[in-house]
């Protein structure tokens, strides 16, 4: 088993109390959101269950995510809109949200770990994990925060539009969800910069 507090140890032994990890959820959609999450615990901390969210399965997922918020120092979870999404591109809207969870922490981080291979320019410090939601706990517990919530979202759209299967796929592209835009067209909450495969807009 990978040791995932290793970041988070030799980042508390050089004298950094509030390390946040930071991941999101939903690049690869054609609707929705995308979601990222930070979260800081208290040095010392380590819950070994807490592990990359997409090897974990929803029970487990929500059952350790509310304990990630109990145990947690502090943690965010916050949106990057669709019409961000279609402004920025996915990933600066991707990297954006991570920001917003940053700025909503009080006291601010001191050390920035994060999922991915770029960051925005930041005066507090940062380490780019690739991999990282398997790699570092804080992350990991980031990518359960992100993905329980967005799930959550994408469930309660589907009882609006329940032709695209977002109860199951929550919004990537697999093929019923692609044959409904063929058949019934895009949403408000499709990313219209994505290729949709359809033109159509649904009334």
């Amino acid at each position: 088993m990978s040791d995932r507090l290793k970041f988070e140890r030799q980042l508390w032994r050089e004298g950094f109390e509030r390390i946040i990890g930071l991941d999101e959820v939903g690049r690869g959609c054609l609707a929705g959101p995308v979601v990222a999450a930070g979260v800081v615990f208290k040095k010392g901390t380590d819950i070994p269950e807490i592990r990359d969210s997409k090897g974990i399965g929803e029970k487990e997922r929500m059952e350790l995510s509310e304990r990630i918020k109990e145990e947690a120092l502090c943690w965010s979870v916050q949106e990057g809109s669709i019409e961000e999404i279609n402004e920025l591109n996915i990933l600066w809207a991707s990297l954006h949200t991570m920001q917003k969870c940053v700025d909503a922490i009080d006291p601010s981080p001191d050390y920035l770990l994060v999922d991915g291979n770029r960051y925005l320019t930041s005066m507090i410090p940062h380490t780019c994990l690739v991999k990282g939601d398997d790699r570092s706990m804080s992350i990991a517990a980031a990518s359960i925060l992100a993905k329980v919530y967005r799930d959550d979202l994408m469930k309660k759209l589907h009882d609006t539009y329940p032709e695209y299967g977002w109860d199951s796929n929550v919004g990537y592209p697999t093929a019923p969800h692609k044959k409904a835009l063929k058949i019934h067209g895009y949403t408000e909450y499709h990313r219209t910069t994505f290729n949709l495969g359809t033109e159509k807009i649904r009334k």
